[in-house]
């Protein structure tokens, strides 16, 4: 079982974050990812982008279940308003 601490490390190792909100039961995580690098990118590249950064995990079985929004800075921006 892992830890949001763990997945959130892993994934800010794996790339630049602005921002990176993760939560979770052990099980089941919601994450934010906000970074610069989803700039012109499509949705279904910023969540390979994601996933890049925890395949080790995925492949062993260790994560299964991860949702999360990608965003920009700059969509981080407007969405919060």
């Amino acid at each position: 079982m892992m830890h949001p601490d763990q997945i959130k490390q892993l994934i800010l190792a794996g790339m630049a974050c602005e921002h990176l909100e993760l939560d979770g039961d052990g099980q089941h995580f919601q994450a934010v990812v906000v970074s610069r690098e989803f700039a012109g990118k499509s949705r279904v590249q910023r969540q390979q982008r994601v996933y890049q950064t925890l395949q080790d995990k995925l492949a062993t079985g260790e994560l299964h279940a991860l949702s999360f929004r990608t965003l920009t800075p700059e969509e981080w921006s407007a969405a919060r308003g």
